[in-house]
């Protein structure tokens, strides 16, 4: 979890990552995000917006760590929800989570 998190910080920094719910929307429906990763501690309907997106938009989507964790990755508060922009972040975190997805089964 901690390499993931330490990416997601190094894509904020570099201007790879956008974050907030209004922001991510936009990221999505403008093409740019490559993934977008929603805190599993994150409403219902939160998760349902965003998975309903996702889906139209063909963006990969991820429900990860909780609010707390996603902000202090990204040198912020609490964040629900965050959209990662460059092609070469998203494929190195979403392997990352994947390769964690598959040891929890």
């Amino acid at each position: 979890m901690n390499k993931g998190l330490s990416l997601l910080g190094l894509a904020r920094r570099s201007g790879n990552l956008v974050s907030g719910e209004f922001s991510v929307t936009e990221a999505i429906r403008k093409h740019k995000a490559c993934l977008v990763i929603v805190a599993r501690d994150a409403s219902d309907n939160t998760k349902k917006t965003f998975r309903n997106l996702c889906n139209h938009y063909q963006v990969p989507l991820y429900f990860w760590c909780d609010k707390d964790q996603l902000g202090h990755a990204i040198g912020k508060e609490f964040r629900v929800s965050i959209a990662v922009t460059d092609q070469g972040f998203s494929d190195a975190v979403c392997k990352l989570l994947d390769k964690e997805e598959s040891m929890e089964v």
